[in-house]
């Protein structure tokens, strides 16, 4: 099989995963490797020809199976009505002190969501004071459950403007960073592609765009509260509240507490990120991946072979 074949295939085996068919311009986008459009056009209609991927439309998934693209559509149409709230809802959280960017993350920000979506979202805070700033959020998000918006704030990932980079680098954590949509702080977003070029190694045909990032415009709200903690008083309440945080999600971890979704609740915490770990979800994503690779390499050489 060359090489072009392969890398269709582990695209779509990715996107497989998540029942999620691709158009062949998407396919081309997350690509491992580049090629010029005609070999891969070429490569693209030759699997179809085999029956090693399926074509319904503009569509191409491994499965023969059209209540994909159904579902797919669906969830565009979805995710376009809960993308415009989630601007509404950065709108509002980029007011909170410290808070310097905030971005569209999950499956939301690959355009798909159901009647079970959360609006996901990243956020990246002002230096050493991230806790401060995810520990204000979260009170307010408290607050969301008594009008049932909840689902609006799910305030996931945060990392601040000490740290940058991503330090797993994956295709998971790879194609998570490239498809973020951009919703306020378009300096630091800018600032965070940067520090995380690393991702052209796995995508070199993805490109990360600022285009729908609002730039930073502080309330006097914000300037007041912020001019309150920054002094040693601050860095002393942020390093306070991150390790009561962290003791809180260890027991949360110990007792097997479980989400929403069924797994079990745990959190990977430091001074510079916080982020879910339910299950360890991306160890098993990633292996489920790989495993998804080795059997649709192995299974249709017959029909592939040079």
């Amino acid at each position: 099989m060359n090489d072009a074949k392969e890398n269709i295939l582990a695209t779509l085996a990715y996107f497989d995963i998540f029942k999620y068919p691709l158009t062949g311009g998407e396919i081309y986008l997350f690509l491992k490797n580049r090629y010029n459009q005609f070999d891969f056009e070429l490569a693209l209609k030759y699997l179809v020809a085999s029956q090693a991927v399926y074509q319904f439309g503009n569509f191409y998934t491994l499965k023969n199976d059209h209540s994909l693209i159904v579902r797919r559509y669906n969830g565009n149409k979805k995710a376009a009505e809960l993308i415009k709230v989630a601007g509404k809802v950065g709108d509002m959280l980029i007011k909170f002190p410290y808070v310097r960017g905030i971005a569209i993350s999950g499956s939301l920000s690959k355009n798909f969501a159901d009647e079970n979506s959360d609006i996901d979202l990243f956020i990246i805070t002002a230096k050493n004071r991230l806790w401060i700033a995810r520990t204000l959020m979260h009170i307010f998000k408290k607050l969301t459950f008594l009008v049932n918006k909840q689902d609006y704030f799910c305030m996931n990932y945060y990392i601040d403007e000490e740290q940058l980079e991503i330090k797993e680098k994956t295709i998971y954590t790879a194609i998570e960073v490239v498809t973020l949509i951009p919703l306020q702080g378009d300096t630091v977003i800018e600032q965070f592609y940067a520090a995380n070029s690393w991702t052209r190694t796995f995508l070199p045909n993805k490109i990360m765009r600022l285009s729908s990032a609002k730039p930073l415009n502080p309330s006097l709200f914000k300037i007041v509260i912020e001019k309150l903690f920054n002094n040693p008083l601050g860095n002393a309440i942020d390093t306070a509240l991150m390790k009561i945080t962290d003791g809180r999600w260890n027991k949360k971890t110990a007792q097997k507490k479980v989400n929403s979704k069924g797994a079990v609740m745990a959190m990977d915490t430091g001074k510079h990120y916080a982020k879910p770990d339910p299950g360890n979800f991306q160890a098993k994503l990633l292996a489920q991946y790989e495993s998804r690779i080795s059997q649709i390499l192995v299974e249709p050489q017959n029909l592939l072979a040079n």
